[in-house]
This record gives structure tokens, C-alpha cells and sequence, in this order.
């Protein structure tokens, strides 16, 4: 009797366990302070010298990135047409292009084709005019 108790506490342990590590809390890229902070030339030129090293090292990474705004949608930016941002939300703000910024992201990927490194996640950082 004491066995099937020992082995029906320890199933509900790992289900506990199993259950909280697959249903964790999504990461909150806005709070989280920037492991990597540069230029969309910078950071364009990296992925396209060595894209297979460059997504080891940021890939999944919080960053920001600064240039020059070359495109704007509803939910997403492009950067000097290097750098790919979308936002989770729709934009509100008096954005417009050939103006300066400076957004936080998390990389997750670069386009070979477009030769445009992706960020998802993004926030405005600042606008400079």
C-alpha cells in the first residue's frame, strides 16, 4: 500500500513539475534590460560576414538598435532596411520616415534574401528628431 502511495506523490510531482515547465510566463522584452546596444550597420554587417555565428551570439538576445527609420506599417518598422522590427501592438506615435530612433527587441533571425536582421517584440526606445 505504501508503494502505490509513494508512486502516485511522485507522479503528481512530476505533472507539477511537467505542467510549470512547459506553461512558463512569456519573457516581458520591454522590462528586460539590453544585452547588446548598436547601430543597424553594426549589427547588419555581423549577420552578413557570418550569419551562423552571429545567431549563436544574439539570437534570442534582447538588444537595441539605433538608425534610421526607411519604412513604416501599422505593427512594424524597418531600419535602414537592415533591421526588421515588429511591434506587438499597433504603433500610435508620430513616427515618420527618415527620422532617427532607437528601439529594444529580441533577434530572432536573419533573412538571408532581404539581408534584413529580425527583431519581434519591439519598443520605442526614443525618437530622435
Amino acid at each position: 500500500m505504501r508503494k502505490w502511495i509513494l508512486i502516485l506523490v511522485i507522479a503528481i510531482v512530476v505533472a507539477i513539475f511537467g505542467y510549470n515547465y512547459i506553461y512558463q510566463d512569456h519573457r516581458d522584452i520591454e522590462s528586460e534590460q539590453a544585452e547588446f546596444t548598436m547601430t543597424s550597420s553594426e549589427i547588419n554587417q555581423l549577420f552578413s560576414e557570418n550569419s551562423t555565428s552571429a545567431e549563436q551570439k544574439f539570437l534570442n538576445k534582447t538588444i537595441e538598435v539605433s538608425g534610421l527609420i526607411t519604412d513604416i506599417n501599422s505593427n512594424d518598422i524597418t531600419i535602414d532596411d537592415k533591421i526588421f522590427c515588429q511591434f506587438s501592438n499597433n504603433l500610435e506615435t508620430s513616427l515618420e520616415k527618415n527620422e532617427n530612433i532607437k528601439i529594444k527587441g529580441r533577434v530572432i533571425g536573419y533573412d538571408d534574401l532581404l539581408e534584413q536582421v529580425k527583431l519581434d517584440q519591439c519598443t520605442i526606445i526614443n525618437q530622435l528628431k
